[in-house]
């Protein structure tokens, strides 16, 4: 799954380069995960049909994800300045 693949390698870059800041910015990502539950459409439209971007300021990434009558898929997690192609 890309999305848990985004997560691991925000964390290793996160523990290898900024670890005072690491496990608060993964308990963020993973918040911000959680409250599409509540919040389904918070997010802005996307790039690609079908999808929506959050914006998780102040932090410098985007929660790529789809959403459908049944369920919340996240798709990726990516750094705001990452190519999207």
């Amino acid at each position: 799954m890309a999305a848990a693949d985004d997560l691991e390698g925000i964390a290793n870059y996160l523990y290898l380069h900024h670890p005072a800041f690491a496990a608060s910015t993964l308990q963020r990502l993973y918040d911000a995960a959680k409250s599409l539950k509540a919040f389904p459409f918070s997010g802005r439209a996307g790039k690609k049909s079908g999808t929506r971007e959050l914006v998780l300021s102040p932090l410098p990434y985007l929660m790529i994800y789809a959403v459908d009558d049944h369920s919340i898929q996240i798709l990726r997690f990516l750094h705001a300045a990452q190519d999207r192609q």
